[in-house]
This record gives structure tokens, C-alpha cells and sequence, in this order.
């Protein structure tokens, strides 16, 4: 049932990329009337949030957009950027929605930030731990390598679905912004807006649904070999 389970996972995961860089290509592809580039969006976000200690700078990677809290700047890769586009608009706002969150003190946020050091360490420990517990079992009855490496990995599902409300907040609080200030000034924009930010909010979904299908089943060896 697992491995019927991973396959189908490791399916929609597949889709779930792929339609959300197609999606990403096509609204890339389809400029502003508002003419506002990324940068510009998420400067006047903030601004209209009250935000003024939060840096919009250009980070080289491609799709490695994201808010950093520990030195408050918000990074875009060039395409969104520099780019005039609805893709652009959708992902500068997103990211400015995650600035929002921590200037207010967003609860998940807060719960998320929190939990990332320890995160940071069970993930190190996860994959070798995971391993070694499964051989140890096997051949010596001993467990609590396992169940080490299966609080490890709990430990990571959780902050995977932590992560969920707070990248369909930001998504909300961008919607709600850009159609509300002007950034967006149609119909088609605020839906491509949507349809964008829908699609990469499922790759967390499913990137979910996944440790939480791997938790279960390293669970299931661990407590069913006990028994």
C-alpha cells in the first residue's frame, strides 16, 4: 500500500512541477498595464504596509524568490525582478506578503521561525538515521536507532505542513493587495494572478503529503516490528 502510495505521490508531484513551471512560462509572458516591474511592486507594497526596513534586492537563482526574516530582504530572482508581468506581480507580492506576516506578527510565521533550527537539525539527521535504524532492526531487534530517526523525520512533516497557512496567507494577503491598489487593473490579471500563486501553493500540498506518506511508513516498521 505504501509503495502504491509513494508512486502516486511521486506522480502528482511531477504534474504538480511541471504545471507550475508552464504556468510560471505563460504569465511570464504576459505584461502589466500597470508597467510596474517586481521590484517596484514589492517596494510599494511594503511601503503601503508601513514596512521601511525591509531591503527588495535581486538574487541570481531562478524560482529561489523568498523572504528572509533574519536580514529582513525580500529576494527575487531577475525574471520577477526586473519583469512587468503578472508572474512577476504574483511573486514579488507573495514574498512582501511573507514581510507582512512578520512585521505583524503572524502566528504560523512566528511558529514556523521558531522551529527552524531544530528542523535544520533533524533533516541532517534524518536520511542516515532512517537507514541505519531499518539494518539495525533487522539483524539485532534494536529499535531505538528507528525511532530516533522516525522523531527526526516527524519533526520535518510537521514543519511541512506548519509551512502550508503561511504560504496561503501570503497568497491571500498578495491577491488581496494587488487587486485592491491598482497593480492589477483587470479581471484577467487578477485571475492569472491567482491561477500563478495557486499552483505554488500545491507544490507545498503535495511536497506535504509526501513526508507525511514517508512518516507513516517508516512508523509502521518501527511499531510493527515492535509488536
Amino acid at each position: 500500500m505504501y509503495w502504491i502510495l509513494f508512486i502516486g505521490i511521486m506522480v502528482i508531484s511531477l504534474i504538480v512541477q511541471t504545471r507550475f513551471k508552464n504556468k510560471f512560462k505563460k504569465y511570464s509572458e504576459i505584461p502589466l498595464t500597470s508597467g510596474l516591474t517586481g521590484a517596484e511592486i514589492a517596494q510599494k507594497m511594503l511601503h503601503d504596509n508601513g514596512i521601511y526596513d525591509v531591503k527588495v534586492v535581486s538574487i541570481p537563482d531562478r524560482l529561489g524568490d523568498h523572504y528572509n526574516p533574519a536580514d529582513k530582504t525580500v529576494n527575487l530572482s531577475p525574471e520577477v525582478y526586473s519583469g512587468r508581468s503578472i508572474a512577476a506581480a504574483a511573486v514579488s507580492a507573495h514574498e512582501c506578503g511573507h514581510a507582512v506576516q512578520h512585521a505583524t506578527a503572524y502566528k504560523w510565521l512566528g511558529f514556523r521561525s521558531a522551529m527552524v533550527p531544530m528542523v535544520s537539525f533533524a533533516s541532517k539527521l534524518t536520511s542516515w538515521v532512517l537507514m541505519l535504524g531499518v539494518i539495525l532492526m533487522a539483524f539485532s531487534q534494536n529499535y531505538i536507532v528507528l525511532a530516533i530517526g522516525v522523531a527526526a523525520l516527524a519533526i520535518t512533516t510537521i514543519f511541512s505542513f506548519v509551512t502550508l497557512p503561511v504560504e496561503f496567507d501570503a497568497s491571500n494577503r498578495a491577491k488581496a493587495w494587488l487587486s485592491n491598489n491598482g497593480v492589477t487593473y483587470s479581471s484577467t490579471e487578477d485571475e492569472g494572478v491567482k491561477d500563478a500563486l495557486k499552483w505554488a501553493a500545491m507544490t507545498y500540498v503535495v511536497a506535504a503529503l509526501s513526508a507525511l506518506v514517508t512518516l507513516l511508513y517508516y512508523a509502521s516498521l518501527l511499531f510493527g516490528r515492535r509488536d
